[in-house]
């Protein structure tokens, strides 16, 4: 009867003493299965879900969906690839195992790469701030259009924002706690979602040709509305022209497209981290964990491009909150909606923060244990030039473009296939082995989609694109 008991404890020594060595981080997994998804989820679902109408305006329904497919199954299998290389190693951080893989270059390509991504999703959230807590405020205090004030200037907000909430919320030590506001920052776009669902049969098509409202000078015509469309497209303003959906679109905006899905579905920094963090961490349940977190996304990304374009069709925007504005400035469904974006990218951002906070101690201070002094001076800066990227970029477009064709490549399609192509032992796997010969065409498929999508962006700006069909 003992025997069961004697065993347990047996197994239990063991596993800590074995846990004491292993652990890579000053603190062992607390984060809980759900908890995980929540983290990972909100890794992935970012500003990305408003460029995808935009996308699916200029792609069409089928290739939209073909397209998202592709990248979310890439995903996946390259988060495979990385906790295959990091089970070989036992290592739990991106930059760790570029340098397994390939020593200081490697390590120090991965921490750019996450750098850089990081740097510009955070960027993107604090634009959505820039461009939508004014209209928020605005509308709050039933103010006019023509107030300068400074509580009404976007820059001055994404700065007031930055100092007030994101960066006591940047200072923690760990990522677990930020699971509570991963949760609500979640629910927040998940109501975003079902608000685009239902005003998809509420906001007639085409859009009014004058709405004003109690504000008095809030006019809006379908020829300014249609204006902005590339130039290469002709819309006829009547309902057939603008009104009809197509299912396979190709023109010079395409380019975007697919950075700006491999920008929705980059999380692959924030997979390592969540997974040292986990309960009991095991291989199976981390994939499980990205499975089920990238499902979710997927179907919420296709709901809402999929909803967003079918209510504004051709005249779809770059950013999909800011296609609202046009209808109705006093909609309160649409204010709750801004609102909770607002929060929710807000709350996002010091997730993001970590990663990057993270690459650049291990780049420039590899060797030094943790510092509170560093730990705070690092994200000051970082947060510091994140707001005056956004004070002068001059297009959420440009940043998601830009960022998803260079950084989104590397860290989806050839870091973890080629780290994965050294670290795999060959005796285990000889380069001919079938794992191996797919990590390989892997890394080619990202090589390829960079050289593209770049080249598609430097045409597509040098032929003015992005003023026609940019922010605004």
């Amino acid at each position: 009867e003992n025997q069961p008991k004697v065993t347990e404890v047996e197994e239990f020594l063991p596993h800590g003493a074995e846990k004491k060595q292993t652990h890579f981080t000053d603190f062992e997994g607390k984060t809980s299965f759900g908890m995980s998804v929540f983290n990972l989820s909100n890794a992935i679902m970012g500003s990305g879900i408003l460029g995808l109408a935009y996308a699916m305006a200029n792609t069409g329904i089928l290739l939209f969906l073909f397209l998202l497919t592709t990248v979310a199954l890439l995903s996946s299998y390259s988060i495979h690839l990385l906790l295959k290389s990091s089970g070989i190693v036992g290592i739990r951080a991106y930059e760790q195992l570029g340098y397994r893989a390939f020593g200081t270059p490697g390590k120090l390509a991965a921490a750019i790469a996450i750098t850089l991504q990081n740097i510009g999703a955070m960027s993107s959230y604090l634009y959505i701030v820039k461009s939508e807590l004014p209209l928020v405020i605005q509308t709050f205090l039933a103010l006019e259009e023509k107030t300068t004030d400074w509580y009404l200037n976007g820059n001055y907000l994404v700065i007031l924002v930055s100092v007030t909430i994101i960066l006591p919320l940047a200072l923690m030590k760990q990522l677990g706690y930020l699971g509570y506001a991963s949760g609500f920052s979640l629910s927040c776009m998940v109501f975003f979602l079902i608000s685009v669902i239902y005003k998809k049969f509420q906001i007639p098509c085409p859009l009014p040709e004058r709405i004003s409202n109690n504000t008095g000078n809030l006019n809006y015509t379908l020829i300014s509305t249609s204006s902005y469309q590339n130039e290469h497209t002709t819309v006829q303003a009547t309902e057939e022209g603008i009104c009809s959906s197509s299912l396979f679109t190709l023109k010079s905006q395409t380019a975007y497209t697919i950075p700006i899905m491999a920008f929705a579905f980059v999380c692959h920094p924030e997979v390592l981290p969540i997974y040292t963090e986990l309960k009991n961490p095991t291989k199976k349940k981390m994939q499980c964990i990205s499975n089920i977190s990238i499902t979710v996304m997927y179907v919420m990304y296709f709901l809402a491009a999929l909803f967003g374009y079918l209510t504004f069709y051709g005249q779809v925007e770059s950013e999909l909150l800011h296609t609202y504005s046009r209808v109705d400035a006093l909609d309160v469904l649409i204010l709750c909606v801004r609102v909770a974006v607002l929060i929710a990218v807000t709350l996002t951002v010091p997730i993001v923060l970590f990663p990057v906070r993270r690459a650049i101690q291990q780049m420039l201070f590899p060797e030094k244990d943790f510092s509170w002094i560093r730990h705070i001076i690092i994200a000051f800066l970082l947060l510091t030039s994140i707001n005056l990227l956004v004070i002068f970029a001059p297009s959420i477009l440009g940043i998601f473009g830009l960022i998803g064709a260079t950084s989104a490549p590397c860290l989806i399609f050839i870091f973890p296939a080629i780290f994965y192509i050294r670290i795999m032992p060959k005796d285990k796997e000889p380069m001919k082995s079938l794992p191996k010969i797919l990590a390989s065409l892997f890394a080619c498929l990202g090589v390829l989609f960079m050289i593209m999508s770049l080249s598609f962006i430097i045409i597509d700006w040098m032929s003015g694109g992005l003023k026609s069909g940019g922010s605004h």
